[in-house]
């Protein structure tokens, strides 16, 4: 029985979570009982990720209603991969965010602040479960309603201020999607996305397909954070509550990212639309924009989250290049580091936030020495940092590898040399933080933490390293995902 409704528990247990949460208060059992089903969910995700790469695409019919007239559930390879990525990440910083949020906003808030990280989480699952257009509208409400509780719930004027401008220009965005969406409605008459697909090549020479396009495209750019609509992640990343960034950087615009390539390439016919080349071509320029603006900004500033929010912005620009080469290569490297960017920017943020525990600061000058201090979560800084760089032997090199595989396919020599400058600049912000956090001349006295913060950074770490070493199952997986998107045998 659970088997055969596994795809649809896997939204629906941190749905029912969420109230159960609520009503447990502020017992203990509930920060157990809410890593209790987050565990049992990412062991939903695994087994169905096996099931998909064994036996292909699942589909799950709500309500016994058939698609197109009923919502399907469909679960692709990348969905598959995508979900495992979420349910675990979800799983592991829960015991996490439980002690840093008890820290930071007090035992009275955590558990609101738990609720509506359960909400994120289904929210965020939702979006790549589902087949019906109408329904990731829905589910990429429900993430972004409880990003914006997460990010105000410190009750700081910057962090308000922050969810404030989030919330305006996630609100465009959504609204534009939701344009796009009601447009694509109004030709074909269905919301179904495999439904869309079939029907969108008959009316793909009109107007309104062009139109309903550019307003899918920049609604989900916004929420992706694609430079030049990247403004509202950067006080998002430096004044939410420590405990809830790492989450944030990990996952939000990785999922975003993947319903634009679900989009792109399962819903529009780009090949025969005449903006579709011309789209293409957009995105690829803003993604080497990105890349270098990015990791500028991320040069210039002292403040250590300001510096990988901004580097965050530059690797978002890695994978929508590989996105928009729109190649079965382009496509694999932009899932890989999709898949590993999300590990790699997870574990730095954990690591920034134990490390600024204490004085609150995430400055430069705040975090001298401190990594000798907390060898743990210095050592998976260090990982962290060699990975976001693209050193051999970890995850981030495989990444890096891959796109510029593609790039060299696609003859895309100047987007290369855009990508290798971005790399040499990220030594240096990267370097920044790792001399100070190891700077020996300051001796600064740290309060010791149990191993329900240390496992978490452990394990992300040991990811990105595992893959540097291992990537042949992501990379069949990435390759089998990127294949099935662009609709290859």
């Amino acid at each position: 029985m659970i088997a055969q409704h596994a795809q649809i528990l896997v939204v629906i247990l941190p749905l029912l979570c969420a109230p159960l949460v609520l009503l447990l208060g502020k017992s203990r059992i509930a920060v157990w009982f809410t890593v209790g089903v987050l565990s049992v969910n990412a062991l939903l995700t695994w087994w169905l990720l096996l099931q998909v790469l064994t036996i292909g695409t699942l589909r799950y019919s709500l309500g016994n209603w058939p698609a197109p007239w009923g919502i399907e559930y469909r679960l692709d390879p990348l969905g598959a991969l995508l979900q495992v990525m979420i349910a675990s990440i979800a799983a592991v910083m829960a015991p996490f965010l439980r002690k840093l949020l008890a820290e930071e906003i007090g035992s009275s808030r955590q558990y609101a602040a738990l609720v509506a990280f359960i909400l994120l989480t289904a929210g965020l699952l939702g979006i790549v479960a589902t087949g019906d257009a109408f329904n990731v509208f829905v589910f990429l409400e429900i993430s972004s309603l409880s990003t914006y509780a997460l990010i105000a719930i410190a009750d700081k004027r910057d962090a308000l201020l922050a969810s404030f401008r989030y919330l305006i220009v996630g609100t465009i965005g959504a609204t534009f999607f939701l344009i796009g969406i009601g447009l694509v409605y109004i030709l074909t008459g269905t919301l179904n996305m495999d439904d869309l697909a079939v029907r969108l090549p008959e009316v793909s020479h009109t107007n309104t397909t062009q139109i309903a396009l550019i307003f899918v495209t920049i609604g989900i750019a916004i929420k992706a954070a694609i430079w030049p609509l990247h403004a509202w992640l950067i006080p998002c990343y430096s004044y939410a509550p420590r405990g809830i960034v790492a989450f944030l950087a990990a996952l939000s615009t990785k999922v975003a990212l993947y319903a634009l390539a679900r989009f792109l390439f399962g819903v529009f016919p780009l090949a025969d639309m005449p903006i579709g080349s011309v789209l293409l071509e957009i995105l690829q320029l803003l993604a080497i924009a990105a890349m270098l603006i990015g990791s500028a900004a991320a040069i210039a500033h002292s403040n250590v989250r300001a510096v990988l929010a901004y580097s965050s912005v530059a690797q978002i620009g890695y994978i929508t290049l590989g996105l928009a080469l729109a190649t079965s290569a382009g496509v694999t490297a932009a899932i890989i580091h999709m898949f590993n960017h999300a590990f790699i920017k997870g574990s730095l943020f954990m690591c920034i936030a134990i490390l600024a525990t204490g004085s609150g600061k995430h400055t430069l000058e705040s975090l001298k020495g401190l990594g000798h201090r907390m060898p743990i979560v210095g050592i998976a800084l260090l990982i962290g940092g060699f990975s976001l760089v693209g050193v051999p032997l970890t995850s981030g090199f495989i990444s890096k590898w891959f796109l510029i595989t593609a790039l060299v396919q696609a003859e895309k020599w100047i987007w290369i040399v855009a990508v290798l400058l971005s790399s040499v600049m990220s030594i240096i912000y990267v370097w920044k933080i790792v001399e100070a956090v190891f700077d020996k001349s300051d001796d600064k006295q740290v309060r010791s933490y149990d191993l329900s913060v240390d496992i978490p950074i452990v394990l992300l770490a040991a990811v990105s390293l595992y893959i540097g070493i291992n990537s042949s199952a992501l990379v069949s997986t990435a390759e089998q995902a990127s294949k099935w998107l662009l609709g290859m045998p």
